[in-house]
């Protein structure tokens, strides 16, 4: 038997679910989880980081940099801080623009479901084939052990990327959109901890665990947040921002206490305390494991008052210019999204409709938009779904 709906949307994730809050009741969202919105319950710890305060299209990394304002600007983030606080969730704000809820990401999960209303929802649910004929859509599903074939009028794409392969991840939203004729650019891991190997992950082994604020810049981007050494290489907010930005044979520079002048600074203590080892003055303004890795790899010894002016001002110079090669990603395991997807051109920015195919829409980290570490990829959903649904709906 035939299952017949208005719109299907493949993918009860943050954009499907959105989506189908504003598509319209006779609404169909399916998703092979368990339970809606799995990524939303495991993101920012469990608190889920659901938009920022800044957002804008320049927090955005596309193929066509202009493509997110459009449903960035009619869906914007203060509109679903107002949907948060008529549901009466309580959230706050924590560094550069970055709002959580106070309690558990699941208040975002019901939130949406109950915003969903009429909405059916089938989980454990698989996806086969996807056709076209006939002015609508067809698609086969595998459902609690049973075939179940269903027509649409209206179909979505909201299967997300690749990144988190455990939860699901497939880039099944690519492969579809190839099949009715769109471009998919490069995909790739983004938001995600750099990795050395061989002897430069040797190299950086006794740092593991160590944090300090650094200034990472690549490829002319740089982005100013807390670096964390890990046992695999780098990671923390600066390298997961950098990380979308960085490729496979790329050096990172690494400015470290980048909101000080280190050179006026250590001018300053070997006039207070020439008497002190340099790596004792310097254990000071940075973590001491650091700084006994740097003076074995750098061979900084004798005091800080034996250090001439050039001396001091080619310490500083390395400090904030230390150039690294990671060696690898750690993959779509640990990447928070992927970076691009579905190619921008064969999509109206307005509506989220395909240009090759009427009534196709692809939405959320499928489409080739990927957002800024901080709330930005959650926006991206929440705007596009509500684009795309409004079109349905109108």
């Amino acid at each position: 038997m035939t299952h017949h709906v208005t719109t299907l949307i493949l993918g009860a994730g943050a954009a499907g679910m959105m989506c189908a809050a504003f598509s319209g009741p006779d609404t169909l969202v399916v998703d092979h989880a368990k339970a809606p919105g799995e990524k939303i319950r495991i993101s920012g710890g469990g608190r889920c980081n659901f938009t920022n305060m800044h957002t804008r299209a320049d927090n955005f990394l596309s193929e066509n940099i202009h493509f997110a304002k459009s449903a960035l600007s009619r869906y914007t983030q203060w509109d679903f801080i107002n949907l948060v606080d008529r549901h009466a969730i309580p959230w706050h704000e924590k560094t550069l623009g970055q709002l959580f809820c106070d309690r558990s990401a699941k208040d975002i999960i019901a939130m949406l479901v109950a915003e969903m209303g009429p909405a059916q929802t089938w989980l454990q649910t698989e996806i086969g084939e996807v056709a076209h004929r006939d002015g609508r859509f067809h698609v086969t599903l595998s459902r609690e052990g049973r075939r179940q074939d269903v027509t649409a009028q209206n179909l979505v794409l909201a299967t997300g990327g690749k990144s988190i392969p455990k939860m699901g991840a497939t880039g099944l939203a690519y492969r579809i959109a190839e099949q009715f004729g769109h471009r998919n650019t490069e995909t790739r891991p983004a938001l995600v901890p750099l990795t050395f190997d061989g002897a430069a992950k040797a190299h950086f082994a006794s740092l593991s665990g160590t944090s300090v604020p650094a200034r990472v810049s690549c490829n002319g981007t740089a982005f100013e947040e807390g670096m964390l050494f890990t046992h695999r290489g780098l990671s923390g907010p600066s390298i997961l921002q950098i990380s979308s930005y960085w490729t496979e044979g790329d050096s990172l520079v690494l400015h470290l206490l980048p909101q000080m002048d280190l050179y006026e600074t250590l001018r300053a203590r070997r006039g207070q305390s020439g008497g002190k080892a340099l790596t004792t003055v310097l254990a000071d303004l940075l973590p001491k494991k650091l700084v006994q890795h740097l003076a074995e790899a750098w061979a900084l010894s004798g005091n800080l008052g034996d250090q001439s002016d050039a001396a001091l001002r080619a310490l500083a110079d390395r400090l904030t210019a230390w150039s690294v090669t990671p060696t690898s990603s750690e993959g779509y395991r640990t990447a928070e999204v992927t970076l691009g997807g579905v190619a921008t051109d064969g999509i109206d920015a307005r509506s989220l409709e395909s240009k090759h195919v009427p009534n196709l829409y692809i939405i959320g980290e499928a489409v080739d938009v990927t957002g800024w570490l901080g709330g930005y990829n959650f926006q991206w959903a929440w705007s596009s779904g509500a684009a795309a649904g409004r079109a349905i709906a109108s």
